[in-house]
């Protein structure tokens, strides 16, 4: 870009909470611009890529309308599907409880997204960064734009909530994940420390691969990542087959306000991520639908922004609070030792632990 562009919406991140507020937005009518600050969507991967079923994430948000729509998506997206979750704690004591879903190549999720966005009339800037603001106008890399309204997509570190005078997401946990070799069975596979106190691995089945990653509370747990993540594909004899790729999870519920004067945030910038496992597909696409319908609305017919806080909190608020409530529990009880968390493992039992992967109140 040379001269200023204008736009009605400016949306920041292609992710799936970027993609669907580009897409909701631009069905109807108004002018949407979305920037990517990377040149190829979703590469690289740096999530578990795990999509809940529609049964289950209608069940962890029974307020939500419209989700056989929303989650409408082909089926070739799905790679491997899952049947169970499987708790690992420090003893390798497990439990088992089903859960329905599917692990998916999170590359072409996202591309996928980001082309139904386009291909309902939005347009799609690459390897374009976003600055900072200044009234209604983006400074990116790729030169100004002006807009009417602008949502955040941008990650946890999110500068356009920054920008907007946003809350940011506190104490977010550091992780890293990768591909690697393996058949394994229609089950996620999750691992409560034996790596350090704090720390936590996943097994994400895939078709003869599996994605696999490693997360850590910095407050329990004092040594590297890269560490932590050699550590458990060594006591596992996992063939990691490509590089490693790190991203950090909000971990404490949503921020406490998502939309300012001119804009909103969505996504992991909202911190809609469920604090007990760090899964945020869903919310992130429950949120950029609302988002974008709010901002259409907002530009076409004056809506007040501050309905989109109402919409998304209505659907999201209740159980994502929960469950950051349950993760303090465990940080408190749990997460001080190894010892502690074998212990409150098993105080809890299947029935408990299968509520709090669901956001669901441990008692009574």
């Amino acid at each position: 870009m040379t001269e200023r562009l204008k736009t009605d919406i400016l949306v920041v991140g292609a992710g799936p909470a970027g993609s669907l507020a580009a897409r909701y937005a631009a069905e109807k009518g108004v002018k949407v611009t979305m920037i990517e600050a990377r040149s190829n969507i979703g590469v690289p991967v740096r999530c578990g890529e795990l999509v809940p079923s529609i049964e289950e994430i209608t069940d962890m948000f029974p307020n939500l309308t419209g989700a056989e729509e929303l989650f409408d998506l082909p089926s070739d997206l799905a790679v491997r599907n899952v049947e169970g979750i499987r708790l690992i704690d420090p003893k390798d004591r497990v439990w088992e409880f089903p859960f329905t879903g599917y692990t998916t190549d999170r590359d072409r999720f996202d591309q996928y997204l980001a082309d139904q966005a386009v291909k309902s009339g939005a347009d799609l800037i690459k390897s374009c960064r976003f600055f900072e603001r200044e009234g209604n106008i983006a400074k990116t890399s790729e030169g100004e734009i002006e807009f009417r309204t602008i949502i955040g997509a941008d990650g946890p570190g999110s500068r356009v909530a920054q920008s907007l005078g946003l809350p940011a997401n506190q104490n977010p946990y550091p992780a890293v994940s990768a591909q690697a070799e393996g058949d394994y069975d229609p089950y996620i596979q999750m691992f409560f420390g034996g790596i350090a106190p704090g720390a936590y691995a996943w097994i994400m089945p895939k078709a003869g691969t599996a994605n696999v990653g490693v997360g850590f509370s910095p407050k329990f747990s004092d040594g590297s990542l890269r560490g932590y993540f050699d550590k458990f594909v060594k006591a596992h004899d996992i063939k990691v087959l490509t590089p490693i790729h790190g991203k950090y999870v909000p971990s404490e519920g949503p921020v406490s306000k998502t939309y300012a004067d001119v804009g909103m945030v969505v996504g992991d910038a909202a911190g809609v991520v469920m604090s007990v496992n760090g899964g945020g597909i869903p919310q992130a696409m429950i949120t950029g639908r609302m988002a974008g319908e709010v901002a259409a609305d907002n530009v076409l017919n004056n809506r007040s922004l501050a309905e989109y806080e109402q919409a998304w909190r209505n659907v999201l608020y209740k159980p994502l609070k929960i469950a950051a409530g349950n993760k303090k529990l465990a940080d408190t009880f749990a997460f001080r030792s190894e010892r502690s968390t074998a212990l409150c493992m098993k105080l809890l039992g299947k029935r408990r632990m299968g509520k709090l992967i669901r956001c669901k109140r441990l008692f009574p």
